[in-house]
């Protein structure tokens, strides 16, 4: 028998859900922003220019990129919870890993090397897949609490760092960063991070018991579908534009006269407005179209561009680019995941979100690249400026030209009486 789960008795059995998935989400973001406040100690330690210094997140986000596909096979195959416990303790074990970087291009690109391994566990593609499974009425809202993990990990890694840094030196300060986290995080996925496929609920469950029953495309059917090529050009374009800006957020404001302790404090609003936007681009995908949401939301950091542009050393332009970024940092994972869910259901969730994991990997290993080699070519960050707002653009315009969703094949059934 079938029958509707509502929205609130989603949040009674599974609110602690979105919150631990948001945690780990976290952890996959921990060589993006737990990196910023580093891109200047490093640079000035051995001498690199910042590109030199940046492309060993273009290694890990290219490496990991190219996977994503398989990963999101493998958490299909064996449940999210599995996968993204090895995760934690690979991507925390290979940050803290930088640490022993010699200076040695070789040495930085292979430890780089080590970081994107450590990457494929902890890929969005994990979290919400779980996140997915329990929460169909209010997916909107549950995938955007999950994805403020990353809006939480921006506010506190680059005021961490900079303390860190500050107190200890960044080699200490890396490690370190790296080390508290997986001691706050691993416990807590561990006892509580389940995903509907990863219940095992005896063959004598009560009749009340509710379970989901994932249908949807299959990856050969969701590799046909143009809606799914629609959505890696705004991946793609929007993660270029918003991970470039952001990694060299930090850099912009101490090129304009701010200190490296208030460049981060001003980086750090990114994270806190990030909040406020996910939570509130999740609760606007559940009452309107995903796609119009979604381009109007790729729209907002045109204004931190501009901005900058006019007068980068002004601090209340500094504060508002912060602000703006914030509102829609990380809306393109959670408008690209809820998207994927409707266009393409649950069957093969992992596998077809992980395609598009893998242009927002790829936008966010050429992203903060392009940045730092134009700084490095120019001696500021103007023309890449500009070029995000082109990008910016592109992904709002991809968004636009979808159609909604079809209803049958991303369709949910929940199945009372079910083991």
């Amino acid at each position: 028998m079938t029958t509707p789960v509502g929205a609130a008795a989603e949040w009674r059995r599974f609110w602690f859900l979105p919150l631990i998935a948001g945690l780990g989400y976290a952890t996959s973001v921990l060589h993006v922003y737990g990196f910023t406040s580093f891109i200047v100690p490093i640079s000035q330690a051995f001498d690199w220019s910042r590109a030199q210094v940046s492309s060993g997140v273009t290694v890990a986000a290219l490496l990991s990129g190219t996977c994503s596909i398989p990963v999101g096979i493998l958490v299909d195959k064996f449940g999210p919870r599995r996968v993204g416990l090895v995760g934690i303790l690979l991507m925390t074990g290979s940050i803290a890993l930088l640490s022993t970087a010699s200076g040695e291009k070789a040495n930085w690109i292979m430890l780089w090397v080590i970081v994107a391994i450590g990457t494929l566990c902890v890929q969005a593609t994990v979290w919400t897949s779980a996140v997915a499974s329990r929460f169909v009425a209010s997916r909107g809202l549950a995938f955007a609490i999950t994805l403020t993990g990353a809006s939480v990990a921006q506010m506190i890694y680059p005021v961490l760092g900079a303390w860190l840094i500050g107190a200890y030196g960044w080699r200490t300060g890396i490690a370190g960063m790296a080390g508290i986290w997986a001691a706050m995080v691993f416990p807590l996925v561990w006892f509580l991070f389940r995903g509907a496929r990863e219940d095992k609920q005896p063959a004598d469950a009560p009749s009340s018991t509710v379970a989901i029953v994932l249908t949807g495309m299959t990856l050969a059917e969701g590799l046909r579908s143009p809606s799914l090529y629609k959505l890696l050009a705004a991946a793609g374009f929007f993660s270029f534009a918003i991970i470039g800006t952001v990694l060299h957020f930090a850099p912009m404001l101490t090129d304009s006269g701010a200190d490296p302790i208030r460049a981060g404090s001003i980086a750090a609003m990114i994270g806190m407005f990030s909040l406020i936007g996910r939570l509130g681009t999740g609760v606007l995908l559940d009452r309107f179209p995903g796609h119009i949401v979604g381009a109007c939301a790729f729209l907002i950091p045109m204004l931190a561009c501009g901005l900058l542009l006019v007068d980068g050393a002004d601090s209340v332009n500094q504060m508002i680019a912060a602000a703006s970024l914030g509102l829609t940092l990380g809306a393109e994972v959670d408008v690209i995941a809820f998207l994927a869910a409707k266009h393409f259901g649950l069957k093969n969730f992992g596998a077809l979100y992980g395609t598009m994991q893998m242009a927002l990997a790829l936008g966010t290993a050429f992203g903060p690249l392009a940045a730092g080699a134009v700084f490095d070519r120019n001696g500021s960050y103007e023309p890449f400026l500009m070029l995000t707002i082109g990008m910016l653009a592109a992904s709002a315009i991809a968004l636009f030209s979808m159609s909604s969703p079809p209803s049958e094949p991303a369709k949910e059934a929940r199945v009372a009486g079910a083991a």
